[in-house]
């Protein structure tokens, strides 16, 4: 027996399928599928990225894993293997999300993370009986998980295995942002995988340098310093995502620091002080983002920033606000999106009882197209204002000012480096994270 799993691309211009030598980082939906996949079967991944699906393979199923922006795709995909007599299977927050929608397209949806429920999608497929929808009646169990098989994958294509290698020490996220669509996918609390199991992870494959791919890890403080005093005899060096009111636990923060954290991917949002908490973020005040960021780059520690544009309180000004207070505090990186009404979130239902979704594509909610209608700014501006921030934040002048003093003569050179392959996305109008 033989699966094929397929992460599909995205759908631009006029049905035109995004292309590209290579991205940002693999999405960790399908190689965890595979290494939960008993040895028997042969399984094979496909990115449709910068790989063509091969509609005449032989597998006897096809699981595809997507998020909303790679809906429209991976819906053509599901139909046309299905046109073929394959059996397919789909899943992923998108799907999670609209598992009716998603069944229309396939055999079978896989609601939620697929540990506890894959062996019995795998079971009812050999005896000829899927039954539709499947969800797990609880958030499974993350202790003693079979290691993601990345070995499936094509690791030259991904830009993060040559920086740092993803490791997953847990899931979820204890907020609950109203545009964020985590909390709803994976609970609303942190779970995660025993230390050491993440320590055993990072011994065998011999790392010195890793990403954490939870969406916050210091979701669970308690856990973080456990992991945190794990790391420090390793000396690696790692990056992570966290919510920037790490600054106000000191003795984390220099925990954090003191295991080798060089970087942390951060949800700063927007520095108005309205709009924060309109949305459902108020671990935070806005009026201490200045004060928290610097006590992150006293330890060391470079930024990675989140910035959403569209909010009920930005004007055609906060663009380049925003730029100039992330260039004065010498952020090192910036990712600028547009609010998005993700399916399934708070945001989805607020604006859709406001009347102001004005675009149902799919494939328009990436991050970087207006589908509402603003409130202080035309549609129009706000997507220019998006591709103006990330043109002055990766102006050249700004790089220097950024990060001439960025510690050692290394650290600077890879930032500088780093940033200047940002610029050359930025003035290909193609957005960093989906690569060149």
């Amino acid at each position: 027996m033989k699966i094929l799993l397929i992460q599909p691309s995205q759908i631009i211009g006029e049905g035109k399928v995004y292309k590209a030598k290579k991205i940002m980082f693999p999405r960790l939906s399908l190689p965890v599928l595979a290494s939960l996949t008993p040895p028997e079967i042969q399984v094979e991944i496909i990115d449709e990225y910068f790989e063509e699906v091969p509609f005449d393979d032989s597998a006897d199923l096809i699981g595809i894993g997507f998020m909303t922006p790679q809906a429209p795709r991976a819906y053509q995909i599901g139909d046309e293997f299905k046109k073929r007599g394959k059996k397919v299977v789909m899943g992923g927050i998108h799907a999670s999300a609209l598992p009716e929608e998603a069944l229309a397209h396939a055999d079978a949806v896989v609601v939620g993370e697929a540990e506890g429920i894959w062996p019995k999608v795998l079971e009812d497929f050999k005896n000829g009986k899927m039954e539709g929808i499947y969800k797990s009646l609880q958030f499974p169990e993350l202790k003693g998980l079979p290691l993601p098989r990345y070995d499936l994958l094509q690791k030259d294509r991904y830009r993060l295995f040559k920086i740092n290698f993803p490791i997953q020490a847990g899931r979820g996220c204890p907020f609950k942002c109203e545009f964020c669509s985590v909390s709803r996918f994976f609970g609303g609390e942190y779970r995660w995988r025993p230390v050491d199991e993440v320590v055993r992870e990072i011994q065998k494959k011999n790392l010195k340098n890793i990403f954490f791919v939870d969406d916050n890890i210091i979701g669970q403080k308690s856990y973080a310093r456990e992991l945190f005093n794990a790391l420090i005899p390793l000396k690696i060096r790692w990056g992570g995502q966290a919510s920037l009111n790490v600054s106000k636990d000191e003795d984390l923060l220099n925990l954090m620091a003191e295991s080798g954290c060089g970087l942390l991917y951060i949800g700063i949002e927007s520095i108005s002080k309205s709009n924060l908490p309109s949305y459902g973020k108020t671990f935070f005040d806005a009026g201490e983002i200045s004060e928290h960021i610097e006590k992150i780059h006293k330890k060391g520690i470079l930024i990675r920033a989140s910035i959403i544009f569209g909010m009920d309180d930005d004007d055609s000004d906060v663009f380049h606000k925003t730029v100039f207070f992330l260039i004065k505090k010498k952020v090192a990186y910036a990712e600028f999106f547009l609010l998005t009404p993700m399916p399934g979130t708070e945001l989805q239902r607020k604006l859709e009882k406001e009347g102001r979704i004005v675009d149902n594509d799919w494939s328009h909610y990436d991050g970087f197209r207006a589908v509402f209608r603003p409130l202080k700014m035309r549609k129009e501006e706000l997507e220019e204002g998006l591709w103006n921030a990330y043109k002055e934040f990766y102006a050249i002048p700004s790089i220097i000012r950024r990060c001439v003093r960025m510690g050692s003569q290394n650290r600077k050179l890879r930032t500088i480096l780093s940033n200047f392959y940002y610029r050359k996305m930025v003035l290909k109008k193609r957005h960093p994270i989906y690569g060149e």
